[in-house]
């Protein structure tokens, strides 16, 4: 992603419970003191009783800005189960900024084992909005004879998006897009994402190719654990699909999620990031929970600014890997450390990586 946002200003959507723990350190990490950058946040409380006392009106407001601001650092938030309630917020907030695509990358956290023997990253790049989330559903007859039906819909620019960036991607970071949908089960549907891969394999000739169905997928992924791999999905694809990657290096709480919104060249437009795991209620005000995938994610939005902002981002995404790989890690890595001590210990890292970097 090689956008350049001017604007300082960060999009701060405030979540529930342990997202919102979590949250804090992020910010904590970004903060002047520490990375030398001066950046604006202005927040949104995006929390479960927020949204229902504006009847998601505050979701609408925090997408409208991060539309104009360019950015956006989201904590996880708590989805209510009733049909009536206000549902996520993350169904408004893609279709408001623009998002055509979310890629989640599995990459190996240092000192952790991972499964099956991979090692090298696999990112996901799924659609952002369509497929079998916000289909029109109904049912019909009772008893036994009722059934349920669905009513489910992509779209070729949506296609083209995911497809255009996983090539692009790719090339950035020296990976194969590998994988696919159920083309030859559902070729008008599902075969339009394929056609929208093979396609960009044209526009691209010097990436590696190698579609595959998406069963197939699932079932060669271990075996593909030498190479980088960038797969191309439809929404509930890659939904199930980054919550099997991501396990395999260990711990979901190693990797971003990233919202990409598009210009009219495939230039990145807006970027929400947030973590890859949720709420974890059972963990609220613990001080166990894992940070670093909150803290990449700020990261990762600095990864779109100038060069001081990119070296910032650098130091975080470093100092995070090199405190893992050095003991210093939560209960979910199989060490003690609080949410707070790594967060600490993070920031002690990247003052350090700044000051060594400038004086060279």
């Amino acid at each position: 992603m090689s956008a350049r946002v001017d604007d300082k200003t960060i999009v701060v959507l405030e979540g529930d419970e342990t997202g919102q723990e979590l949250l804090e350190e992020s910010l904590r990490v970004l903060a002047t003191e520490v990375t030398g950058v001066e950046l604006d946040f202005l927040r949104f409380d995006l929390s479960l009783e927020s949204r229902r006392n504006s009847q998601n009106a505050v979701v609408h407001e925090a997408a409208r800005a991060i539309r104009e601001h360019g950015l956006g650092l989201k904590a996880a938030t708590i989805t209510p189960e009733g049909r009536e309630d206000v549902g996520s917020p993350n169904r408004i907030l893609r279709e408001e900024i623009g998002g055509r695509v979310i890629v989640r990358t599995g990459r190996r956290i240092p000192g952790v084992i991972p499964l099956g023997g991979v090692h090298a990253p696999i990112s996901i790049v799924r659609m952002a909005v369509g497929d079998a989330y916000g289909a029109t559903e109904w049912r019909e007859g009772e008893g036994d004879d009722e059934a349920a039906f669905r009513t489910e819909r992509i779209e070729r620019r949506i296609c083209r998006s995911v497809a255009e960036f996983s090539f692009r991607h790719a090339e950035q970071v020296g990976a194969k897009v590998f994988g696919g949908p159920k083309y030859t089960v559902s070729p008008t549907y599902e075969g339009m994402l394929k056609e929208e891969m093979d396609a960009a394999a044209e526009r691209h000739p010097d990436i590696a190719y190698e579609p595959q169905l998406i069963d197939a997928t699932f079932a060669l992924l271990i075996a593909s654990t030498g190479d980088p791999l960038v797969i191309p999905a439809l929404n509930r694809d890659g939904d199930i699909l980054s919550d099997l990657v991501l396990p395999l290096f260990g711990s979901i709480a190693g990797s971003e999620s990233l919202l990409v919104a598009f210009d009219e060249d495939y230039e990145t437009r807006a970027l929400m990031a947030e973590a890859a795991h949720g709420t974890a209620p059972s963990l609220r005000g613990k001080n166990v929970a894992n940070p670093m995938a909150m803290i990449l994610a700020g990261a990762a939005l600095l990864a779109n600014g100038d060069e001081r902002e990119r070296q910032a981002g650098r130091a975080i995404r470093e100092a995070c890997l090199e405190a893992v790989a050095q003991g210093v890690r939560t209960a979910d890595l199989g060490g003690h450390a609080g949410t707070t001590e790594f967060t600490d210990e993070v920031i002690r890292r990247v003052k350090s990586k700044l000051e060594v970097w400038a004086a060279l």
